[in-house]
Formats: C-alpha cells, structure tokens, sequence
C-alpha cells in the first residue's frame, strides 16, 4: 500500500470518527436533561411500569428525548417491572446515562415530615399524606382499623396520643405500617427520656392520661410560660374530685371549633368529653400534645390554685385563683379589659 492510499484512508478514518463522534454526541445531548442547575423532584409510586416512569419523565419535561432514555435504559439494564420506587432528586443538565444510574441505585432525597398541631386523626392522616406515598384515606383506614390498634396498645380514643409532635426524615415511599412503626419506636424514645414515663407515674398517670391533659394544656394556652401553672391546676382539680370544667373539652366534644367562646350549649351537651358534666380526664386526647405542654404536665408547678381565667388583655395570659371569691373578682377584671379594648 503506497502512502498516498494509506493517507487516504487514514483521512476517510478520521473523518467517520468525527463523524460518529458528533452524531453520537448530539443524541447524547438530545438526551439531556434541560436547564442545567434546576434540581426537579421525580416521585416514582410503588409498582410502577417502566413505561410509566418514561411517562412520568417525560410529563415533567425530564427527559425530552424518550428514544434516548428508552435505548440508553435498555443498555444500561433499567428496563425492567416494577421499577424501583421513590422521591430522586435529578439535576438539570444530567445527560440520560447520569439520570438513568441515579434513578437504577436508589439513591432517595428524603422528606422532613412535619407533625405539630393537628386536633384529629383525619387531620393528621392529612397532613403525613402531604409527605409520604399513602393518601390520607389509606392512612386513615389504617387509624381506625380497630384490630391494628388494638395490636399497638391503642383504642381509637387514645390513639392519638402515639404522635409525637416533632420533625421526621422519611423515604418517600414509606407506607403506613411503616409510618406508624416509626410513630411507635420515636413514641418509645420520647418516653424514655428525661425521666417522662417515671414524672408520669409520680402524678399517678399513665402516659395516655399525662398526653389527654396535656392536650387540654395546649388548647387553653399558646403560652408556654404558663402552661406547668395550668397543668397544677389541672391535676389539683383532679386530685380533690373537681370536675376539669376544661372549655376546650367540650369544645372538642362538640367539633365547634370555630366558636368565639363557649356557651350553655357547649356546656350541656352530651359527650364523655364534656368535662363539665363528667368528673376525671375524658376518653383520650383532644388534639396532638406538643413537646411542651407535654412536659409542662408532667413539670407541672405545685400550687394551691383551683381557678384560673384569661386576662382579657393583650397578653394572651391567665390569671389564677384558690378560691372562687377570688377567681370571681378575676372573671370582673377580665370583662373590664374586654370593654377597655371594645370587645364588649
């Protein structure tokens, strides 16, 4: 072979090199993923075709070019049901290859799931449905399935007393069980802690009942200056057979929450939450106990007084009494704020 052909055909080499290379490269990019920077949140559900996880991409504007997700996914051993399921967090400017082993080695971005002030078990069905895979009727189909409470230690008056209000990390696709065996676990390690469950048993309370009062404690008050003052209350009530008479009890008992305050209506009616009618603690809870009303419960100041009331000023707080003389001249004070400042 002379050097003219050698050099010919080394030419035409080159050139089909190139060639490929720039053909290769431009179906790579017709592959990537747009907006280089942009991270976009894939949510893949449980038992998902690969025909639909190509959908779902695609829907979301992920993958633009499905031919080269669909080959590169056939090269790369992705094309298989069910797909792996979860929460992934992709970056813009991925090309296929990149978005395909990422999506393969299951690598999840969690949730920080938020539990605070939710007064029902719909309410908090609701609100862990906003974060995890199970929709709130799942979630809740599991809460009132008696059989499975039962199995937890629960009854469906007192179940809400298991939540612990804080902030959780989860995978997405955790399913309901799941929640609720991580909601049981971080229930174990709250109790444990700082002397819970023993300060509960001193006061002579389980923890359900120290959780009910300390829900009836976050309804009365949003300061928590004063909430291990309520709390003393409270338990002195209870220690000399006093009714609660606790407003937010009948409140609850009603589901009148909306009202501006509590009436003979409210008072009357009747429900084992009507603490007005019904010595002791009611059956359970009457919304989720945060962390510190939980603890003002069970730190819980000791005092003599029986009576307490709101100011009716612009502090928020109560004033308390020990006898009903004084928690009358209280209740006076209250309704001269509230004409002071036009409310009456």
């Amino acid at each position: 072979m002379n050097s003219q052909r050698l050099r010919t055909l080394l030419f035409v080499a080159v050139v089909l090199f190139i060639a490929a290379y720039v053909v290769f490269q431009k179906f790579l990019a017709g592959g990537t993923i747009p907006q280089p920077g942009k991270e976009y949140i894939v949510l893949i559900p449980s038992n998902s075709t690969f025909d639909e996880v190509a959908d779902l991409l695609k829907q979301q504007g992920i993958v633009q070019n499905d031919m080269a997700f669909r080959r590169f996914s056939e090269v790369l051993k992705y094309k298989k049901d069910p797909m792996r399921s979860g929460r992934y967090a992709v970056k813009g400017g991925w090309n296929m290859i990149q978005l395909i082993r990422h999506l393969r080695g299951g690598a999840q971005a969690p949730v920080n799931l938020v539990l605070n002030n939710e007064r029902l078990l719909e309410d908090v069905a609701g609100k862990v449905s906003r974060f995890i895979e199970p929709d709130s009727l799942t979630l809740l189909q599991l809460f009132r399935n008696d059989a499975y409470i039962q199995s937890l230690g629960y009854a469906p008056e007192d179940l809400m007393s298991l939540f612990i209000p804080n902030t959780y990390q989860f995978f997405w696709n955790t399913s309901a069980e799941k929640f609720m065996e991580r909601m049981t676990a971080e229930h174990e390690k709250f109790w444990s802690q700082n002397g819970r469950r023993e300060k509960a048993a001193a006061l002579g309370l389980s923890e359900k009942e120290a959780y009910t009062l300390a829900s009836i404690v976050e309804k009365e008050t949003t300061k928590n200056v004063e909430k291990a003052r309520i709390a003393g209350a409270y338990l002195n009530r209870l220690r000399i057979d006093m009714p609660l008479q606790a407003d937010p009890t009948v409140v609850f008992a009603t589901r009148d929450f909306e009202t501006p305050r509590v009436t003979e209506y409210h008072t009357k009616f009747e429900s084992p939450y009507n603490t007005y009618k019904y010595p002791g603690l009611p059956p359970g809870p009457i919304a989720m106990a945060s962390i510190s009303s939980l603890d003002a419960v069970l730190n819980a100041e000791k005092h003599n007084y029986i009576f307490f009331c709101a100011l009716g000023d612009e502090t928020g707080l109560h004033a308390f009494a020990e006898t009903y003389d004084q928690h009358l001249a209280n209740v006076a004070k209250f309704r001269q704020n509230l004409v002071r400042r036009g409310l009456r």
